[in-house]
């Protein structure tokens, strides 16, 4: 079967996340028609989770080809672009407060930015409720996507942007996420100014972090008040239950996680203490390295359904430099497949190096803090 041109093509993204739904503005500014299928039931149906920097060399030029660059300035904490390296005692290591007119990585809610982009297509371009179950059909195309309530739909191209655990992943690629040895607990904080005063003046306006080198912890301030914590350890996949402990034991974990940091000093342990409400496990998982795939007409994938790598501040930033540049080589291309081609040429190598340089990242958010090293920080997805 001839390649379609990108004009006449049937395409459809699954996963509306950051990835997926840039790619799916800058097609549909260019007058390529799209549709997204996502698994939530609607937009609003759970939280999107904690606070994103968006660098000025991947994630704000994707914004820019979309055309939502001043918007997002527009909702960006520029002076969320602080950060501060503490020890176990709560002592300043390093701090790096923003200039006044700084924009390399402000940071914006992920939901907020999911808003933006939402707001941004065409009524209808998102299908909600839509929880994809295999990608089938021949290597010429089309294919058929089908979803677990029995439907299926007809498309020349699927782009896979459905993150760690990807459906799409396995029509082109056996390979699947590992457990990285290392696992956070997300401890949730709001009303900060008036119910954390002490963790306000401790963490400041933007990103805190210590480590002792067997463990850490990772604070992030958000929007409207709100605090996130990871509390990071390097611990099996399976702790929680090993101990015993099932995740909504909140008080049980506080105690275990009060043994285990029982040497730091109770003004940095307010993160562990103080939290409103339950922790959230979250155990890292990352692809082989490298991972690739034989080019397969009509099939392609984005972000973490493609590289999935530790959280050191590069995951959605990434995301929507592929989008961004699929979605350009689709607008300037005389098919289908030769879009897909000239995107892999570039996008395969690059994710390749970068997660061979972050490979083992995950045991390096433990190791006690080097000023001199502001590469790259806990991602703030």
């Amino acid at each position: 079967m001839d390649s379609p041109t990108p004009a006449s093509a049937r395409i459809g993204i699954i996963g509306a996340g950051p990835g997926g739904l840039t790619c799916a503005r800058i097609l549909q500014r260019n007058g390529i028609a799209v549709t997204v299928h996502d698994r939530d039931p609607d937009a609003d149906s759970r939280n999107q989770g904690g606070s994103l920097d968006l660098h000025d060399d991947d994630g704000q030029l994707a914004l820019r080809e979309a055309g939502l660059l001043e918007e997002f300035f527009a909702l960006a904490r520029f002076d969320g672009q602080e950060m501060r390296d503490l020890d176990p005692a709560g002592n300043l290591l390093a701090h790096h407060v923003p200039d006044e007119d700084e924009t390399t990585k402000p940071e914006i809610d992920r939901g907020q930015l999911r808003d933006l982009l939402l707001r941004s297509l065409a009524a209808g371009t998102v299908q909600w409720g839509r929880t994809l179950e295999s990608v089938s059909g021949p290597a010429g195309g089309p294919r058929t996507l089908t979803f677990t309530d029995g439907t299926t739909v007809e498309s020349d191209l699927v782009i896979g942007a459905d993150g760690a655990f990807s459906r799409v992943r396995a029509a082109i690629s056996p390979a699947a996420p590992q457990y990285t040895g290392v696992s956070f607990l997300e401890a949730h904080f709001d009303d900060m100014e008036n119910a954390h005063p002490e963790l306000c003046a401790l963490v400041g306006k933007g990103s805190a972090h210590a480590a002792d080198g067997e463990r850490g912890l990772f604070a992030q301030r958000n929007s409207g008040g709100h605090m996130r914590v990871y509390i990071m350890q390097q611990v099996p996949m399976d702790w929680i239950a090993a101990q015993g402990l099932r995740p909504e034991d909140t008080e049980a974990i506080r105690a275990h996680l009060l043994g285990a940091y029982a040497d730091w000093s109770p003004e940095i342990l307010r993160m562990i203490t103080e939290n409103d409400g339950p922790y959230v496990d979250r155990p890292l998982l990352a692809l082989p390295v490298p991972h690739t795939w034989e080019h397969a007409a009509g099939v392609t994938l984005l972000g973490d359904a493609a590289h999935l790598m530790p959280p050191l501040g590069v995951g959605v930033n990434l995301a929507m430099l592929d989008a961004s540049e699929l979605a350009l080589a689709l607008a300037n291309s005389a098919s289908v497949d030769d879009a897909v081609r000239a995107y892999e040429k570039t996008m395969l190598p690059r994710s390749a190096e970068i997660a061979q340089m972050l490979e083992g990242g995950a045991q390096s958010m433990l190791a006690v803090p080097d000023p001199d090293d502001r590469r790259f920080g806990p991602d703030r997805a």
